[in-house]
């Protein structure tokens, strides 16, 4: 009879293995972890202090009244209760509203515009998307403080209005001249981004599409509205959000713009410049009452989160990509091309 041989080191045909080890462990274990983890950990290291604890310190900090120095005394809801009844801080949310609908929207629109145009067939299109762009790397207070001349009685601006025969605009004097000169700041320092952004989005979008438009005629408004926006949707949510968040977090702009009237602390004449981050600079940084700063943060960090919702709905719409424009403009030429 024919001996069968086991391997050497095999466990007999009757021997059990152990119970609960059902595979080696890999040689070193979670050890082998260890190097990368602790190659990544000073970026988290840094984002607990640096930013996770602020965030949640000013979550405690807002029940709180604190003068920033002596012992903080809890208050409960009572800080929101007052920013409820604060009217200062209502006419600065009107105002923050009324400077981000002036610049978000001819921004955004003009920044598509001009993402179109570059999207053509033009010469020097590097040396422009360079131009469009420097505005954003440029200092906030160095170009608020040109602008401020630029806005001045006396400046560039009414100059060339009474050039052409007009009066002169109150620009850092009258309520809507201060909301319109802070807002044209806004909209030639952001134009350019979105500008590139929403170039990023054309260049991918599929040629064949224009094809197929150039073919049944479109011109090129009908390109740009039924055949370049419909699949420009995600590439538009995401620059209306960021707007929306950046514009409703107005500070640089108000706070130089009227440096000379109490250190830029009243936004202006009437405090029409007065939006809700000067206004909790204000509070915090200049009487002290950080408690009450905190809290204006949270609210204003709701209004943002709201109007985040509200430019997602609005934008995003729905899920359907069978749109009249795209999509019979493709059927079309998908028949022209069957027959």
């Amino acid at each position: 009879m024919a001996t069968v041989l086991e391997p050497a080191g095999a466990p007999a045909a009757n021997e059990k293995r152990p119970a609960g080890r059902t595979k080696p462990t890999t040689p070193g274990g979670r050890r082998r972890h260890l190097p990368p983890l602790l190659a990544i950990s000073p970026f988290y290291v840094l984002f607990a202090v640096f930013g996770a604890f602020p965030i949640l310190f000013s979550v405690y900090l807002s029940f709180q009244d604190w003068d920033g120095i002596g012992d903080m005394r809890y208050v409960g809801l009572k800080q929101y209760g007052w920013l409820l009844q604060d009217p200062v801080f209502w006419h600065s949310v009107l105002n923050t509203f009324e400077i981000w609908f002036l610049s978000t929207v001819p921004m955004l629109f003009l920044a598509l515009v001009l993402a179109f145009l570059l999207h053509s067939q033009i010469r020097f299109a590097g040396a422009y998307r360079v131009a469009y762009f420097v505005p954003n790397v440029t200092s906030m207070v160095a170009m608020t403080v040109v602008f401020g001349s630029v806005f001045a009685q006396a400046g560039l601006a009414n100059s060339v209005l009474r050039a052409i025969g007009l009066d002169g605009v109150g620009w850092l004097s009258s309520e809507w001249g201060i909301k319109s000169s802070v807002s044209i700041m806004i909209i030639w320092r952001w134009v350019g981004y979105n500008a590139l952004i929403f170039l990023a989005g054309l260049q991918a979008i599929p040629t064949e599409h224009f094809e197929a438009a150039r073919v049944d005629g479109a011109n090129s408004r009908q390109t740009l509205f039924r055949v370049v926006l419909p699949q420009l949707r995600p590439v538009v949510l995401f620059a209306a959000v960021t707007s929306t968040i950046n514009g409703l977090q107005i500070f640089t702009e108000s706070q130089v713009l009227f440096q000379s009237t109490d250190v830029g602390t009243t936004g202006g004449p009437g405090q029409e410049g007065m939006t809700i981050v000067l206004y909790l600079w204000q509070k915090a940084f200049k009487e002290h009452q950080f408690g009450y700063g905190a809290a204006m943060g949270w609210v204003l960090f709701a209004i943002i989160a709201v109007f985040t919702v509200i430019n997602w709905r609005l934008v995003a719409g729905s899920d359907d990509d069978r749109r009249p424009g795209i999509a019979g403009l493709l059927r079309r030429k998908g028949a022209r091309r069957g027959r």
